[in-house]
C-alpha cells in the first residue's frame, strides 16, 4: 500500500471523512481576546474588537449551510476571576452545527495577545489531542490573525489538512505606524513581539492555500509590504453582518412588526443615557462607535464638531469608545486617547451637546444605537486615519444610517457598492465636519443614502452570501491535502498515522535494536506486519544525522517518530528526506534553558572533554568523562549554586549529557503519548543503559534487553519492567511476546 493510499484510508477510518460532495467539517482558530457566543465584550480591551465578532458570526453562518456538517471555533480557555466565567466553559454551542471550543494554553489567566507567542505550540498540541479524543479529522483549517495563522500552519504541516488565513491586521503595518511615532524596534520587540509576528505572517503567506482579504486595498497597500506577498493566493471576500439584528429603522414604524423585547429594553436604556448628557436629545445624532485607539482618530471627530458651531447647533455628538469602568485602569494608549477626548470636550465646551457613555452592549444596544441615529436623521462617522474594511460602516448602513468615513481602505469598496455616504480625508477636520453637515441639512440626500445603504448591504454584505462565497472559493483545496499543502511549501504531512493507531513501540538503537543482524531482520518483519495499527519509534542519544546513518546502514524502515539527542529532539516523517521537528516539544523544553551559561560554569573542570562528533546540539551539551562519583557531585553543586535548571545523564561510564530540565527520553515519550492520546500501557519501550533509565521506569510497558548495563539493574523487580534473557533485538521480541503487545 502506498503512503498516499494509507493517508487516505487513515482519514476515512471511523471519521466520516468528507469528499467534495459530502458535508464538511471546518475548524476556525482565533486565539486571543475574549470570545463567547452572545454579549461579546467589544471594546473591553485592544484584543476584544471586531475580529472576535467576525469569527463568531462567520462560525454561525457557516454552520447554517447545508454543505457543512460541523464548524468548530477554537479559542483560548480563560479561568480568571477578573473576567466572566463564560470563558472557562470548554464547549459552548452556537447552533445545531457550530460551537466554540476553548483550549488551554499559557496558563489560566487572561493575558494580552503579545504574551501568547511562547505558548502557541502548546495550543497546537492540545488541539491535536482534542481532535483525536473526539475522533475528528477536519477538512479545512482557518486561522485568524498572525497567532492563529501560526497554529493553523503547524497543524497543516503535521496533519496534511489544507489551511486558509485571514490577517485582520498586519504586523508590518503596525511596525511602520509605531516607528512613525518614535518607538524603537527594541521596544516593539519587547512589548509586541513584532518580529516574531511578522515572521509568522511571512510563513503563512508562503504556505496558506488561500489568504482571505476583505478588499483589494489590503493586497495592494498592506500585503505588498511582505517578501512573500507575491507568493500568496489571495481571495477577496467582503465580510458579512447579521441583517436580522441590524434591521432598518423604519421596521419600528410598521404596526405589524413585533420589535424584540431586548431591543425595546436597549432603546429605553440608551435614551436614558442620552438624557444624562444632552440639553436637547431630539436633535439629529452624529454617532461613532470604536475602540479608544489613536488610529481611530476620535480626537479628529471631536475637533471637527467642536470647531463647527453650525454643526453643534444642528446635531448632538455621541462617542462610544469601548467599555470602561475607570480610565486609570486602562492601558496607556487607551488612557491617553480617553483623556484627550475629555480635554477636547472641555476645550470646546461641548457639555450638553456631546455624550461619552462608559459602556454599551454590542449584541442589543449597538444595533439599537444605529436605529436611534437613523430615527433622528443622523449620521454615522468612522473617522479613522485608515480602515482596512470598516464593519461598523455596513452595520450602520444596514440600519439605514448614512455614513461618513475615511477615503482610504475598505470604505471605498463599501461606498462603491452601496452609494450610501461620503468619504473624506479624515485628517482634515474642516472637511470632515463639512461632509457630516452636508448630509444632515439635505433631507433628500439623507434619504437616498439611507435607502441605498439598506439595499446595498443586503445585496453585498449578508453573512449567508459571505459564507457561501467562502466555501465556493476554498472548494478547490478541500479533499486534496497534497495539492493544498505541498504546492504551497509544506512537505507531506507526517502526523496522519498518529490519528489511526493507539499503540506505540519505541526502542533505543545502540546495543538494543542493533547488535544482532539476524534478530534485527526478524524484528523488522514484525514491525512491517503490524505497521498499520502500531506506531514505531526510536529513542536514542544519537543526533539525527547519526540516526539516519544507522537506519540506512542496517536497512531499518523509517520510524514514525525519532526521539534523538537523548530526548531533546522529536522528528516525524514518512521517509528520511522528509522529516519535520515537533515545535511543541522544542517550546516546552526551552524553558529556563541557558546552554552558554552552563558551558561557562563547567569550563573550569579539566576532567570534562567536549564530545566532538555528536556532542553539542541546541538542547544538549555532551562531554566525555571518566567514572567518578565525586566529579558528578561537583558538577551538580556548581550548576545548582549558579541557579541553572538542567537534567544530567551519565551513561556507559563514559558519556555525560546535560539537557534542559524538562527533557529526557522518558519525558519525550510521555509528551508524545499525551499529544496523540496514547495511554501509557499502550506504549512499549526497550533499552539497555543509563540514558534509557527514565523511559524504562514508569507506567509504560518496558523491556530491558539481556545485554544491558549494570547501571539499570535497580529496575529489576518492577512489575512493568521485563528483563529479557535474549540480547539486542531478540530481547525486544522476547518482551513483545511477554506482554502480548503485537501479533508475531
Amino acid at each position: 500500500m502506498s503512503t498516499k493510499e494509507k493517508s487516505s484510508n487513515s482519514k476515512d477510518k471511523g471519521k466520516k471523512k468528507s469528499g467534495k460532495k459530502d458535508q464538511l467539517h471546518l475548524q476556525l482558530f482565533s486565539i486571543h481576546g475574549l470570545i463567547r457566543g452572545e454579549n461579546l465584550e467589544l471594546g473591553r480591551d485592544a484584543d476584544t474588537g471586531g475580529q472576535t465578532k467576525y469569527v463568531v458570526e462567520l462560525t454561525k453562518a457557516l454552520g447554517e449551510l447545508p454543505k457543512v456538517r460541523q464548524v468548530d471555533l477554537f479559542t483560548r480557555l480563560v479561568d480568571d476571576k477578573r473576567v466572566s466565567s463564560d470563558y472557562k466553559q470548554e464547549i459552548e454551542p452556537l447552533g445545531e452545527k457550530s460551537r466554540i471550543v476553548r483550549i488551554r494554553c499559557g496558563g489560566k489567566r487572561y493575558i494580552r495577545k503579545e504574551l501568547l507567542w511562547p505558548h502557541l505550540s502548546e495550543f497546537v498540541d492540545n488541539v491535536v489531542r482534542f481532535n483525536k479524543k473526539e475522533n475528528i479529522t477536519p477538512d479545512l483549517l482557518h486561522g485568524h490573525y498572525a497567532d492563529a495563522g501560526y497554529v493553523a500552519r503547524q497543524l497543516s504541516k503535521l496533519l496534511g489538512i489544507p489551511y486558509v488565513f485571514t490577517g485582520h491586521s498586519l504586523g508590518r503595518s503596525k511596525k511602520h505606524s509605531l516607528s512613525s511615532k518614535g518607538m524603537s524596534e527594541k521596544q516593539m520587540v519587547e512589548k509586541f513581539n513584532i518580529n516574531e509576528r511578522i515572521q509568522a505572517e511571512e510563513d503563512v503567506l508562503r504556505t496558506a492555500a488561500h489568504v482571505v482579504v476583505s478588499t483589494r486595498h489590503e493586497i495592494e497597500n498592506q500585503y505588498s509590504l511582505y517578501e512573500n506577498g507575491d507568493k500568496a493566493q489571495f481571495t477577496v471576500i467582503p465580510p458579512g453582518i447579521d441583517v436580522e439584528k441590524f434591521y432598518p429603522y423604519y421596521y419600528d414604524h410598521d404596526s405589524n412588526f413585533n420589535k424584540p423585547e431586548p431591543y425595546i429594553q436597549a432603546r429605553e436604556k440608551m435614551n436614558g443615557e442620552f438624557a444624562r448628557f444632552y440639553y436637547n436629545k431630539d436633535k439629529p445624532l452624529i454617532l461613532t462607535i470604536c475602540r479608544p485607539d489613536r488610529r481611530k482618530n476620535i480626537q479628529g471627530l471631536i475637533t471637527a464638531y467642536g470647531e463647527n458651531k453650525e454643526l453643534q447647533a444642528i446635531a448632538n455628538l455621541a462617542v462610544f469608545a469601548g467599555i470602561r469602568k475607570d480610565i486609570d485602569n486602562l492601558d496607556e494608549n487607551e488612557k491617553e486617547v480617553l483623556t484627550e477626548m475629555l480635554l477636547l470636550m472641555d476645550k470646546y465646551d461641548l457639555y450638553g451637546k456631546m455624550a461619552l457613555p462608559k459602556k454599551h452592549n454590542p449584541t442589543t444596544e449597538v444595533p439599537e444605537l444605529f436605529r436611534i441615529a437613523a430615527n433622528t436623521q443622523g449620521v454615522f462617522v468612522n473617522s479613522a486615519f485608515n480602515e482596512p474594511f470598516g464593519i461598523t460602516l455596513i452595520e450602520a448602513a444596514s440600519a439605514g444610517v448614512p455614513i461618513v468615513g475615511p477615503d482610504d481602505g475598505g470604505p471605498n469598496d463599501i461606498v462603491k457598492n452601496c452609494k450610501n455616504g461620503i468619504l473624506v480625508d479624515t485628517t482634515d477636520t474642516k472637511a470632515l465636519g463639512n461632509a457630516i453637515k452636508s448630509i444632515l441639512i439635505d433631507e433628500e440626500k439623507w434619504r437616498e443614502y439611507s435607502n441605498n445603504g439598506v439595499n446595498g448591504v443586503r445585496k453585498h454584505y449578508a453573512w449567508t452570501a459571505h459564507a457561501e462565497s467562502f466555501l465556493d472559493k476554498v472548494d478547490s483545496v478541500i479533499g486534496d491535502s497534497k495539492k493544498s499543502t505541498v504546492a504551497h511549501g509544506v512537505t507531506e504531512a507526517p502526523g496522519w498515522r498518529f490519528t489511526e493507531f493507539d499503540k506505540m513501540l519505541i526502542t533505543d538503537i545502540d546495543d538494543t535494536l542493533v547488535g544482532d543482524d539476524k534478530a534485527l531482520k526478524e524484528f523488522i518483519k514484525i514491525i512491517e506486519k503490524n505497521r498499520d495499527k502500531v506506531g514505531f519509534g526510536v529513542a536514542t542519544g544519537r543526533s539525527l544525522e547519526l540516526v539516519e546513518e544507522i537506519l540506512k546502514e542496517k536497512k531499518i524502515p523509517t520510524p514514525d517518530v525519532i526521539i534523538s539527542s537523548v530526548g531533546t529532539e522529536i522528528y516525524y516523517g514518512t521517509n528520511l528526506k522528509n522529516l519535520s521537528s515537533d515545535s511543541g516539544w522544542e517550546a516546552h523544553i526551552s524553558y529556563q534553558w541557558k546552554p552558554e551559561r552552563i558551558k561557562e560554569v563547567l569550563s573550569e573542570f579539566d576532567f570534562l572533554t567536549p564530545q566532538k562528533r555528536d556532542g553539542e546540539r541546541n538542547f544538549k551539551i555532551s562531554y566525555n568523562m571518566e567514572p567518578n562519583n565525586d566529579n558528578l557531585a561537583l558538577i551538580h553543586q556548581h550548576l545548582t549554586e549558579n541557579k541553572l535548571r538542567y537534567q544530567l545523564i551519565y551513561s556507559h561510564g563514559a558519556y555525560l549529557d546535560i539537557l534542559p530540565q524538562r527533557a529526557s527520553k522518558g519525558r519525550a515519550i510521555k509528551y508524545l503519548g499525551n499529544k496523540w492520546g496514547i495511554a501509557p500501557d499502550h506504549i512499549l519501550v526497550s533499552g539497555d543503559s543509563g540514558n534509557d533509565y527514565e523511559m524504562l521506569y514508569g507506567k509504560r510497558l518496558a523491556v530491558v534487553v539481556g545485554n544491558h548495563s549494570p547501571e539499570i539493574e535497580s529496575l529489576r523487580g518492577n512489575r512493568l519492567v521485563y528483563f529479557a534473557d535474549s540480547n539486542y533485538a531478540a530481547g525486544i521480541i522476547e518482551g513483545i511476546r511477554h506482554y502480548r503487545f503485537l501479533e508475531i
